[in-house]
């Protein structure tokens, strides 16, 4: 069978190439397309366009890129024409994927979502239009079920792919080599915009822990010079790339952009401090339109403050240095951490192996 893929960010690429790996277990002989990344492409996938030409983040740089992600659109649709799947697989990335089901729905394709949109947070009215246009919507945060039930619409949940992710890479025991100081790891996410708002408040805040080694977790998209320019003046910071999960199994606390990397932070037992600060037009209208507490998927998960989030205008090289002594050094503070993980593992576990699960009930779906 033909299978068209379709995900736009850096976890949509990993929990694409872990559905692709199934895919291929269940149908041998399954030709897959898609847009996403390197993993996609090493599990046997055919890429035709790479997520890091898609990523736009905030409203105003959405808008200031329209032209761009107008013809993304135009390029998809000819795209999957002419590919004729028998099944689209659209992995999260809302913006662009909603239009996408919608259009493939009138062509009469057959359409399937996995990973939620979180339209729990904000733009909850988009229930309607996945109601009409997409055919099984498969959801891996244990809440997402009682949400959607409130719509009467039913999902699948299929447990959260990223357990299984880890729990597999915690078993190879691979850790960055040793060194005579301790680790605390710089995650500032995979977009440039992003990282140049946000990487620099967290290496000064290294400043001030001189016995400690921060390693940041480098975007394999982007080029060297664009992280030397940032890092060098900093003798106790370094770099990986490609690194990422050995870096947290050798870290003692890390600060982290928010997003999936706050969830693989917490899979890893690492304290953390989450981060967030964003173009500020674009934080103010998200923050008038978005409804939920937390930012962070672990507090939003547990429901409840798990760990420290510095959004906007809190997020300051003091604040920073503040989180970060508690993190390292009050023992209190990081049993209760450790004991909020534990509980987050138990939830985020129900529901098995994730991607094996999605890859049946597409499978089942596609060949009735």
């Amino acid at each position: 069978m033909k299978y068209y893929i379709i995900a736009g960010e850096a976890s949509g690429d990993l929990h694409g190439s872990n559905l692709i790996k199934e895919l291929l277990q269940l149908d041998t002989s399954a030709n897959i397309r898609c847009w996403g990344g390197n993993l996609m492409q090493d599990a046997g996938a055919t890429v035709v366009k790479h997520y890091k030409d898609l990523a736009f983040m905030g409203f105003v740089e959405v808008i200031s890129n329209l032209h761009t992600i107008f013809k993304n659109l135009a390029f998809c649709k000819k795209d999957i024409l002419e590919f004729k799947p028998d099944v689209l697989i659209l992995i999260d990335y809302p913006g662009f994927n909603l239009r996408i089901a919608k259009w493939a729905k009138q062509q009469g394709l057959k359409v399937v979502y996995y990973i939620s949109p979180q339209i729990w947070a904000w733009k909850e009215n988009r229930i309607h239009g996945i109601k009409k246009s997409v055919d099984k919507m498969l959801v891996i945060l244990p809440f997402e079920q009682a949400f959607y039930s409130k719509w009467n619409y039913e999902v699948n949940y299929v447990g959260h792919p990223l357990v299984d992710v880890i729990d597999k890479f915690q078993n190879t025991g691979k850790k960055l080599p040793e060194t005579n100081k301790k680790i605390v790891a710089l995650l500032p996410g995979s977009r440039k915009q992003e990282i140049l708002i946000k990487l620099p408040i967290m290496l000064k805040a290294a400043k001030h822990f001189p016995d400690y080694r921060f390693i940041v977790a480098k975007a394999p998209g982007l080029p060297d010079e664009f992280y030397d320019q940032l890092l060098d003046p900093y003798k106790n910071v370094g770099a990986v790339v490609n690194q990422t999960y050995e870096l947290l199994s050798s870290s003692s606390a890390a600060i982290v952009t928010s997003g999936t990397a706050t969830l693989e932070t917490a899979l890893f037992q690492v304290p953390e401090v989450v981060c967030y600060k964003g173009n500020a037009i674009s934080y103010q209208i998200a923050k008038r339109l978005i409804k939920i507490k937390y930012i962070c998927l672990v507090n939003l998960i547990m429901d409840k403050e798990v760990v420290k989030e510095l959004i906007q205008d809190s997020l300051t090289e003091e604040n920073l240095v503040a989180e970060l002594n508690k993190l390292l050094f009050d023992e209190s503070k990081k049993q209760q951490i450790q004991e909020d993980y534990d509980a987050l593992r138990n939830l985020l576990s129900t529901g098995g192996n994730a991607s094996k699960n999605a890859a049946g009930i597409i499978y089942e779906f596609t060949t009735r």
